[in-house]
């Protein structure tokens, strides 16, 4: 694999994301979502502490929502135009497209992510935060929408419909969070499923990860979990690609 064929890919589609409108609708739509949650919502001001922890708590429901907005063009548009398969016969791999693709939409997200510095700075006038736990739940943050991005790339590789590249990002996304919720195990656990199969099923939610990033301690294994949840996603993308290929 050539980093300059992936780094050409990334250059290529992170400059398309705004080269339309919608880079700025998603990033307005984000920081107002996120701040409207942290200080509306979540009576941010009312707590009368200098913490983050309503602003990071809403960043899997935001990215729920928008991330496979993001996402749901990055292979549905090469198919509906037809450009995919110029883009395959290119002197590049689908690897390295696809992680292209990939690293330029979780760039994008990232600026989103960046650009919520004021809520940092306001946190850091009002009080004394802890600045471990703020780093923290920004890495998991951060990590959070890489892994939702490539299941955003891998519904995206299902058809050539943005929508329902849209709608299946949804919906493994939006299985993904509640599958940690304790009241969702606990309805598992009544069907007469053993125990090692919902500690399993737990063990597999991006919520859980990311609460366990957001209380300060940067755990190699939940960095680990996003990382091979990116990996997975992708080669699944990859797999289905190919299988395309050669029908």
């Amino acid at each position: 694999m050539c980093p300059c064929k992936t780094l050409s890919v990334f250059r290529r589609e992170f400059k398309s994301y705004f080269d339309s409108p919608v880079a700025y609708v998603f990033l307005v739509a984000f920081l107002v979502l996120v701040g409207f949650l942290t200080f509306g919502f979540s009576s941010y001001y009312e707590r009368g502490q200098a913490v983050l922890t309503p602003f990071f708590i809403w960043h899997p429901w935001v990215y729920l929502l928008l991330v496979p907005a993001a996402t749901m063009g990055l292979w549905a548009e090469e198919r509906r135009n037809g450009t995919i398969e110029l883009l395959l016969t290119m002197p590049i791999t689908l690897t390295e497209a696809l992680l292209g693709k990939f690293l330029a939409a979780w760039t994008f997200i990232g600026v989103g992510l960046a650009l919520t510095f004021p809520i940092l700075i306001t946190t850091s006038y009002l009080g004394n935060p802890d600045w471990g736990a703020v780093i923290c739940g920004y890495v998991g943050s951060f990590f959070l929408a890489g892994a939702a991005t490539a299941i955003g790339v891998f519904a995206s590789s299902l058809s050539r419909s943005q929508v329902i590249g849209f709608v299946v990002a949804l919906a493994i996304l939006f299985t993904l969070l509640i599958i940690g919720f304790d009241p969702v195990l606990g309805a598992i656990a009544g069907w007469g499923v053993p125990t090692y199969v919902t500690d399993a099923l737990s063990s597999c939610s991006l919520l859980k990860h990311y609460m366990s990033l957001g209380r300060g301690v940067l755990d190699f294994a939940d960095v680990g979990y996003y990382v091979g949840m990116i990996v997975f996603m992708l080669a699944a993308a990859q797999y289905v690609t190919d299988c395309r290929k050669a029908s």
